[in-house]
């Protein structure tokens, strides 16, 4: 679920997208890989500087309607039994294609979704997008993984012209949306059954959920008309400090080096953000830019943008620590709920520490279909 299960000096500048023009600042962006001379013109790369931190004192419809040989099961419709959600572990989950993805659907995480997506925007610039699209040529906009659908409702807002259309694995989206934003309940993994090409596809926040990258971003290529843009933006969640202030000892390493062991058992890449470049590449796309943001978990930084976006981050994290490690440490790892608490506790501490000074990367990568 890419919030979607959701968030500073200048980036490396990138080629200017169809929205309104973004604040100069963003979190501590890195441009990289390759790109066509006029992408990498549009994407020059930046100085990659120690995050300086702040010192603290020590304290402890076209695709609506499918023709009658299409109906199959690997698109649901809204029918009992996708919203007869379980609750294991004291937490709500999603029920079509059960298991598949590891985190809650409950209103905890619905909440924690939506302060991911601030997140993001915020460190990328308050952007919702980097790709170089154009208004006027999108007529067709899909959002996998959308989560809350709070992206996808801002995109119907900023080209009403377009249709969205948005999926996920739980029916948890509002009601009340854009006329133009259509949510449908999906795996993405299974066969794509759209008849209609489309102009931009937006793949945000699928780490820990997806088994083989290489095959969606395949799909993703397959599905967009000739000329259209795909944009991927995902973590690599490997917590990691500059300064040696959080080291292999801390409860939160411990913590976050178990829980992306689990996901690697499962088959669930929970860090494929420094793996996405290649797979557009290897798709196909044309034109491709990457860039890489480092997310300050904590308002530690010195710089005021970097400590708004490290206070979003702080707070997603927190609200999300026991939905993260649940499922992963008591299903896969054979964990007790107890167990997983006290670890939980310790790493909620630690990260309200501002003299730890963690971050972890995120990676926004986007590529075209050659014409």
């Amino acid at each position: 679920m890419a919030g979607s299960p959701s968030p500073q000096p200048g980036p490396a500048s990138e080629a200017a997208p169809a929205s309104p023009p973004a604040p100069a600042a963003t979190a501590a962006p890195v441009a990289e890989g390759s790109a066509s001379p006029a992408a990498a013109a549009a994407a020059a790369p930046a100085e990659d500087p120690q995050i300086e931190a702040e010192t603290f004192v020590e304290d402890n419809d076209r695709d609506s309607v499918l023709d009658d040989g299409q109906l199959s099961a690997f698109t649901a419709s809204l029918t009992s039994s996708v919203v007869n959600y379980p609750v294991e572990h004291g937490r709500r989950y999603h029920a079509f294609r059960s298991g598949v993805y590891c985190l809650p659907n409950d209103e905890i995480e619905l909440d924690r979704l939506d302060l991911t997506h601030a997140l993001m925007t915020k460190g990328t610039g308050d952007k919702l997008f980097l790709a170089p699209i154009e208004g006027e040529k999108l007529h067709r906009i899909l959002d996998i993984g959308t989560g809350t659908g709070i992206w996808a409702m801002c995109m119907g807002d900023e080209f009403p012209n377009a249709e969205v259309l948005a999926n996920d694995l739980s029916a948890v989206q509002p009601n009340w949306v854009p006329p133009n934003v259509k949510f449908e309940i999906d795996d993405v993994e299974s066969p794509w059954l759209h008849n209609m090409p489309f102009d931009y596809i937006f793949c945000r926040y699928m780490a820990a959920c997806i088994q083989d990258w290489p095959k969606l971003v395949g799909n993703i290529f397959e599905h967009l008309a000739p000329g259209g843009w795909a944009e991927f933006q995902d973590f690599d969640l490997q917590y990691y400090s500059e300064d040696g202030s959080l080291t292999e000892e801390n409860d939160t390493m411990k913590w976050i080096n178990t829980l992306l062991d689990a996901a690697r058992k499962i088959g669930r890449d929970p860090c494929p953000g420094a793996s996405l470049e290649k797979w557009v590449n290897d798709a196909g796309f044309t034109e491709v830019v990457h860039h890489r943001f480092r997310f300050p978990v904590g308002p530690w930084p010195r710089d005021a943008k970097l400590k708004e976006v490290g206070m979003y981050n702080l707070s997603q994290v927190l609200q999300g620590l026991e939905g993260f490690s649940l499922r992963l440490f008591c299903d896969v790892l054979g964990w007790r709920q107890e167990e997983v608490l006290v670890l939980t506790s310790k790493v909620r501490k630690e990260l309200k520490n501002l003299n730890v000074h963690a971050q972890f990367d995120f990676h926004v990568v986007y590529g075209r279909k050659p014409i």
